[in-house]
């Protein structure tokens, strides 16, 4: 059974041992219940010294219940009931997010979920996403970031092109993953910086492309080009590098 959210205000449904974990740690938003299966979850032990609220409601089902309720395989045996995940309300401020991304189209769950892993790992703590063309943040996209989704600021913008507009007012430089662009590499990059990473299938739309400067990773064939998620880190690492954002 395919996985649905649509972004709302309803409570949501989160699994895997990392995703609880890193909710449980930040505090951000409250965890509601969490269910788990007798004999308990390999996981249990690292989860439960965050378990320090004894109003979270703790449930003991079979494994088939978890499944259904996940509508996927993939929870390692446990899942939690979370408030809503916060989003930013608005554009960010380069001075205190020096380095950004946005997703123009990203429809990959598991995609935006290592791209935002990515995103925190080096470094970067502000993505854009739009609220009618993204992936949702779902329970899969949560634990595929590992749960890091949880300390990043994710503002949802009424479109990209409205995005970008908004950052270039505050004075961000947009650098647009795409084939046929200039070497990634050798391209000088300036403070504060956004990078776009496109659609899996269709990539940057043209009309995007050309309200910044259009790069490209080295690669051996122009007839097929790197998965979004493996883009976005490769890209965060080097433009975090070169920034001295990450060092």
């Amino acid at each position: 059974m395919a996985e649905k959210k649509k972004i709302g205000h309803s409570n949501e449904l989160i699994y895997g041992a990392h995703a609880i974990i890193e909710v449980l740690k930040a505090k951000r938003r409250k965890v509601i219940s969490i269910y788990t299966t007798k004999p308990l979850a390999k996981s249990w032990d690292r989860i439960q010294p965050y378990l320090n609220d004894k109003s979270i409601n703790i449930q003991y089902v079979s494994r088939a219940i978890l499944d259904r309720m996940a509508g996927t395989t993939d929870h390692n045996n446990i899942l939690a009931w979370v408030t809503p995940f916060k989003y930013h309300t608005k554009p960010f401020d380069p001075q205190q997010k020096p380095l950004i991304i946005m997703l123009d189209a990203v429809q990959d769950v598991r995609n935006l979920g290592a791209i935002l892993r990515s995103a925190y790992c080096t470094g970067v703590q502000g993505v854009v996403l739009c609220k009618t063309q993204s992936a949702p943040m779902t329970g899969a996209a949560f634990k595929a970031s590992a749960g890091l989704a949880e300390y990043l600021d994710i503002y949802l913008a009424p479109s990209m092109h409205h995005a970008i507009l908004e950052h270039k007012k505050a004075g961000y430089h947009f650098y647009m993953a795409a084939l046929g662009g200039q070497n990634a590499l050798e391209t000088n990059y300036q403070k504060p910086a956004c990078i776009v990473i496109g659609n899996e299938a269709t990539g940057i739309s043209k009309d995007i492309q050309a309200l910044g400067t259009t790069i490209m990773l080295p690669q051996k064939t122009t007839e097929i080009s790197y998965n979004a998620s493996v883009a976005a880190g490769i890209l965060l690492f080097l433009v975090s590098t070169k920034l001295s954002i990450l060092s």
